[in-house]
């Protein structure tokens, strides 16, 4: 059992006297959107299928600032001299 005589006091004692915070707030326009983003970023994964040369015709875009091919429906990313094909979730 303890007794309040164990007890040690805090030198400067609280600085709050309750819990004031509130998980999930403040909820403004800007936090949603940032939820948003979140949520919708997008997965590169690679695959274990290397080419040594893009297809005809690929394109260059950008995956969450990695730069990918797109041949297609394949995506392809530069990787140690050779293409890796990616899947993009």
């Amino acid at each position: 059992m303890l007794a309040a005589d164990n007890l040690v006091s805090t030198p400067f004692g609280s600085f709050v006297s309750e819990a004031q915070a509130v998980v999930g707030r403040p909820l403004t326009p800007g936090s949603v959107a940032g939820v948003a983003r979140r949520t919708t970023r997008r997965v590169i994964r690679r695959s274990t299928v290397y080419v040594a040369t893009l297809p005809a015709g690929c394109v260059s875009t950008s995956v969450n600032g990695a730069v990918v091919w797109r041949c297609g429906g394949v995506y392809y990313q530069p990787y140690g001299g050779r293409y890796v094909v990616v899947y993009i979730d």
